[in-house]
């Protein structure tokens, strides 16, 4: 029984905290490489990965928990595959610095 005012259940609610922790985790690895640079590491941990690969993993995380909630139903990969292609081709005329293939091709969808 869910008595819960969001209606979700306990499998809902940990999906999407786990994709929030991530998210979060990717805000993290992305300030520390807009203060410090891609190459930069943690100077107090001795064979740390750079920033670059950090935010590689976290954003390796994030797919995993995006598709924990795909897998489960919670919301529908064609459609948020769709709302990506959608967005790469609205975002194209507000970016200044992307190569022009970069900016104007989607991904292919799923």
């Amino acid at each position: 029984m869910n008595d819960h005012f969001n209606k979700l259940n306990r499998s809902e609610d940990e999906r999407l905290a786990c994709l929030m922790e991530e998210c979060g985790e990717v805000i993290q690895a992305i300030g520390k490489i807009m203060r410090h640079g891609y190459g930069s590491h943690d100077p107090t941990v001795q064979n740390s990965p750079n920033n670059r690969a950090m935010l590689t993993k976290e954003i390796g995380d994030v797919l995993a928990c995006i598709d924990m909630l795909f897998d489960s139903g919670d919301v529908s990969a064609v459609v948020a595959c769709r709302n990506r292609d959608e967005k790469l081709l609205k975002i194209r005329k507000y970016l200044h610095h992307q190569e022009d293939h970069l900016a104007s091709s989607p991904k292919p969808s799923i």
